[in-house]
């Protein structure tokens, strides 16, 4: 994954940066139960916010401690288990698996070895989540299908290519019956999914055309890329998710869920566009500084 999307501590109250966290600390012990020793090293911002955003809105927010798999002589303040952790587990293992395949592909036999590798060392937990969540496997690998054909095409439309990450994003939310419910977090994940996909396009956009990978930004905008349009276009897609969220009840989540949106990816994009974002992209989680 990418790591994108995340919260603004700065503007976090504590309560809801303990919930951060231990929802962060939650999805890695689910993830250890669930797939693994090395599944930890797959963590990402984007599957924590998808863990709170599948939270039901009923769920209080009652930490248990557990080691800390990083460091085992520590305890930390975890979630506990839950099916919205399970789902961002299983999400994780097979985006993370099939962002590896794309890899490998992109880059050729040589290129491609480093992801090769891990490919061979996430196969158990893959074949595991895919008989767990066989439908966003489907939905991943038919849109990694249709990007594959796309780039080939040396595709110039932004909408298309992002359209492809968006879907699969927004089938990693399992159904929950509730219509309503179900088409707010399509919409939410869909607009997220877009807004990751052409961060991500930005970010790389001098590496891409350095090396020749195909990149849609300058086919449609020009060398130069995108500037004020793209960034347009990427806060449609954050108005839209926005407008999502606000039509259901997150329960105590809810004000974390805003600061992503509102708060954290705004600055993530302000970053991404003034050529910031490999200086910044380790640091945890962001003061406005």
């Amino acid at each position: 994954m990418f790591g994108f999307v995340r919260p603004l501590r700065g503007e976090l109250k504590c309560k809801d940066f303990d919930l951060y966290n231990a929802t962060y600390c939650g999805l890695c012990r689910c993830l250890r139960r669930r797939y693994g020793l090395l599944a930890p090293m797959l963590l990402t911002y984007d599957c924590t916010f998808l863990a709170l955003l599948l939270e039901p809105p009923q769920e209080q927010f009652t930490p248990c401690r557990g080691r800390c798999h990083a460091n085992p002589l520590r305890t930390r303040a975890m979630c506990p288990d839950s099916p919205a952790l399970d789902a961002a587990a299983d999400a994780t293992v097979i985006l993370t698996w099939w962002k590896l395949r794309d890899e490998i592909a992109d880059h050729g036999l040589w290129g491609g070895l480093p992801a090769r590798g891990l490919s061979i060392l996430l196969r158990p937990a893959y074949r595991k989540a895919v008989r767990l969540a066989p439908e966003l496997d489907k939905t991943a690998q038919a849109c990694l299908g249709d990007l594959a054909r796309l780039e080939r095409e040396d595709c110039p439309s932004i909408d298309r290519v992002a359209d492809t990450f968006a879907r699969m994003l927004q089938a990693s939310a399992p159904r929950t019956g509730e219509e309503s419910r179900d088409r707010v977090f399509a919409e939410v994940l869909y607009h997220v999914g877009r807004w990751i996909y052409l961060a991500d396009a930005q970010s790389d956009l001098e590496e891409d055309q350095r090396t020749g990978q195909y990149n849609p930004i300058p086919l449609r905008y020009g060398p130069e890329g995108g500037g004020p349009a793209l960034a347009d276009t990427m806060e449609q897609s954050l108005g839209r998710a926005r407008a999502a969220l606000a039509l259901a009840d997150f329960g105590c989540r809810e004000p974390v869920l805003e600061n992503i949106l509102y708060e954290g990816l705004p600055l993530v994009q302000r970053i991404v566009f003034a050529g910031r974002w490999e200086q910044v992209k380790k640091q945890k989680i962001w003061r406005k500084d």
